[in-house]
């Protein structure tokens, strides 16, 4: 069977540094006698000790109509509509699930871009079972970086990065995250290799492990056994979609170093060379008279780019790049990209037989943008903005026909439903709302005066009872995100 690498898209790991939560990291406070080149005895101490620094990323995304469109309300044909399986409104909403861990006492959050990206609407979960709604600080799609960010009035608890950089193959390690849907799950193995190119991205450099990482661990993290988080979970490979001891992860040091541009920026900043280059075998090396196939050629350069304003030509034969020794053109691309933006470096070549040392100032990769908040599909209709997101009308003798409405039921008309509100897939056109926290309504003015009522009471959760297709039903309906500011 095919072998393929599927990315993460489903994860969840619980957590939450609830008041008087200390302000130094869990990392610090695992108990390092269980570091150990010996099997450990046990993994509860630590995973007791980590749980509350992953979270469970939930996320919401309004999707727009696709296939055939609806017949219009009032057509002969509309009936047909459900027949048919078209939806009069036109709009789904589809939900993702991801892990996470929190990386300061402010609420900062590292997990995957694939988590979050496109998302309207983006939660923590918590081990206590709270949510919270998070905000994107940045990502960056290169990496698959993520950063958001929570808020409460305690301090978070956090773990600390470990430096993935002394990491050794055999290395015991620990993942925890939600794997199809089973939060807080833990599983152990060891790290199988190191610098591994999976063919996902430029910046390929991941930790191998064989601890259980399945769709639902995507931005959890991998720790060692001092409680560090040594890299990101985010790839599998396997034939059948789970789990068969083919993991990888974001080195910690890359992560963190993209995390902290994030925080800072919003953005990934990248150094910037301006060259294209090609990898070199054997006999390409022993043509510029350089031992074995490292090194990379300059096959273009960017006009605009920093190269064009130095001393390089078409061919030259890059062997180191600011003392560090360039073995292939993905180890060029991570050599340049981790180097400060504005440093002049030297540059050590091979050009007509002679090895050259050639300075350029690294510029900034172009092409990054900050986040913004995703726009609405459509604009929703005026008369929807209200705290339930639903466009109200009376119940006239056409919406009753229209809706098979029998004529003992008195209410208010569901007309339409936003696809950007609290109430999407709970409440439908054609719904007749008959109560709202508990109190009945009959005309759309006593809704809205009846929501007025409960927001200003300070309540963020109302229950709607409703008939529909006339069956009695109750929905509890969010009518503000509960947050703690």
């Amino acid at each position: 069977m095919k072998m393929r690498w599927l990315v993460l898209l489903l994860s969840m790991g619980v957590v939450f540094g609830g008041p008087g939560a200390a302000q130094s990291s869990l990392s610090a406070q695992s108990d390092r006698s269980e570091r150990s080149e010996a099997r450990p005895d046990g993994f509860a101490t630590l995973s007791r000790q980590l749980m509350p620094a992953v979270v469970n990323i939930t996320t919401q995304q309004t999707v727009a109509p696709q296939g055939l469109p609806s017949f219009p309300e009032g057509s002969p044909l509309e009936q047909f509509n459900e027949f048919f399986g078209r939806d009069p409104e036109g709009f789904r909403r589809e939900g993702s699930l991801g892990s996470g861990f929190v990386i300061s006492p402010e609420g900062f959050i590292v997990t995957n871009n694939h988590v979050i990206s496109g998302a309207d609407e983006i939660n923590a979960v918590f081990s206590d079972g709270r949510t919270l709604r998070a905000e994107l600080v940045g990502a960056d799609e290169a990496t698959d970086i993520a950063v958001l960010r929570v808020r409460q009035k305690a301090p978070f608890a956090f773990v600390d990065w470990a430096d993935s950089d002394t990491a050794e193959v055999g290395d015991w390690v620990i993942a925890i995250g939600n794997p199809f849907g089973f939060g807080g799950s833990v599983s152990v193995g060891i790290v199988s290799a190191r610098n591994r190119d999976i063919q996902s991205g430029n910046y390929d450099d991941y930790i191998q492990t064989d601890a259980a990482i399945n769709r639902g661990n995507s931005g959890g993290p991998l720790f060692n056994l001092d409680g560090q988080v040594l890299g990101v979970n985010t790839a599998i490979i396997s034939p059948t979609g789970g789990s068969v001891g083919l993991g990888f992860s974001i080195p910690a040091n890359l992560a963190r170093r993209i995390a902290a541009q994030l925080m800072a920026f919003g953005v990934a900043r990248r150094g910037w060379f301006g060259v294209n280059v090609q990898d070199v075998d054997a006999d390409i090396a022993s043509a510029y008279g350089a031992p074995g196939e490292a090194g990379v050629l300059i096959t273009r350069i960017d006009p605009a780019g920093p190269a064009a304003g130095s001393d390089f030509q078409i061919g030259d034969f890059v062997q180191k790049f600011d003392g560090v020794p360039v073995d292939s053109v993905r180890a060029l691309s991570r050599i340049v990209a981790d180097t400060p933006i504005g440093k002049q470096v030297e540059v050590s070549l091979i050009r007509e037989g002679r090895v050259r040392q050639v300075p350029v100032t690294l510029g900034e990769l172009p092409g990054a943008a900050a986040p913004e908040t995703p726009a609405p599909i459509l604009p929703d209709s005026l008369l929807s903005q209200n705290a339930l997101g639903v466009e109200l009308a009376r119940l006239s003798d056409e919406g009753r026909r229209r809706h098979g409405v029998s004529g003992d039921v008195s209410g208010v008309l569901v007309a339409s439903v936003s696809p950007t509100g609290p109430s999407f897939g709970k409440l439908r056109r054609g719904d007749v709302i008959i109560e709202i926290g508990f109190e009945k309504v009959s005309e759309p003015s006593e809704v809205l005066s009846q929501l007025d009522a409960l927001s200003g009471a300070g309540e963020d959760l109302v229950l709607v009872r409703l008939v529909r297709e006339g069956q009695t039903m109750f929905f509890p309906v969010t009518l503000a995100a509960r947050q703690v500011p």
